[in-house]
């Protein structure tokens, strides 16, 4: 079976989480992307925020919640692998990059709106669970 490895990044405000939405897509995903060759997901995730919403980590604030797996949305018999983590500090003003069509800032109660399946099964229940959204 194929498989991706990506790196997801959990940005939270007022008790709710970032989600970002692709040009041509329906779904929204946590921000983040695949990784390169020789990448660790924490240098993926932090090249990603860089490209996708024009803000930089603050050193030494990520921290993993999990890695989970799931199918690839839209990819059948692809695998997907995703390292999560909290992004607890950042320099900047999120600002979507050419590839970013739409933000969004969602929870638990958020209807009608496209989720990716790890998101939506895995860490926004996690999330909820741990208080820090609605």
């Amino acid at each position: 079976m194929n498989s991706i490895h990506k790196a997801g990044g959990i940005i939270l405000k007022d008790r709710r989480l970032l989600v970002t939405r692709s040009f041509g897509k329906d779904i929204f995903i946590a921000p983040g992307g695949k990784l390169e060759a020789n990448e660790s997901p924490e240098q993926a995730l932090k090249r990603e925020m860089l490209e996708e919403l024009a803000i930089t980590i603050v050193p030494d604030t990520l921290e993993h919640i999990g890695t989970f797996h799931a199918e690839a949305a839209g990819r059948a018999g692809v695998q997907l692998r995703m390292d999560v983590y909290v992004i607890n500090d950042y320099e900047g003003e999120l600002s979507p990059s050419s590839e970013v069509e739409e933000l969004m800032w969602i929870n638990t109660r958020t209807t009608g709106v496209a989720i990716g399946s790890i998101f939506e099964h895995n860490v926004m229940p996690l999330l909820k669970q741990n208080n820090l959204i609605d």
